[in-house]
């Protein structure tokens, strides 16, 4: 069951940061959101998400926080994948940057 909200968000670039951090991909202008997963993790920090395993979530909350400088390391540890750069990480998951497009966003449940 999916659940559609509309209307100008309260963060950067438009999109709240759990919209982003849970974000599984994106159609058009909205957001597509794992409704479960924000609410069970809603408002962790980066490092918390990466302790919890949520290592996308987490590399999103990192990029939204901007804290890639104390996340990349972090990772390393974590995970024992050598990344040194942001931009491997984007690769792997597919993520950029905090999108400027998003008007609204769409819950899956």
């Amino acid at each position: 069951m999916a659940r559609r909200t509309g209307g100008p968000f309260c963060r950067r670039n438009d999109v709240k940061r759990d919209d982003f951090v849970f974000a599984i991909g994106y159609h058009g202008s909205a957001a597509i959101v794992d409704g479960q997963a924000r609410r069970e993790h809603r408002g962790k920090p980066a490092m918390e998400l990466l302790e919890t395993g949520l290592y996308r979530a987490a590399f999103c909350a990192a990029v939204y926080d901007d804290e890639l400088d104390t996340f990349l390391p972090a990772f390393r540890d974590a995970t024992g994948i050598p990344v040194n750069e942001p931009i491997e990480l984007q690769r792997l998951f597919g993520v950029f940057s905090v999108p400027d497009d998003v008007s609204e966003v769409t819950v899956i449940k």
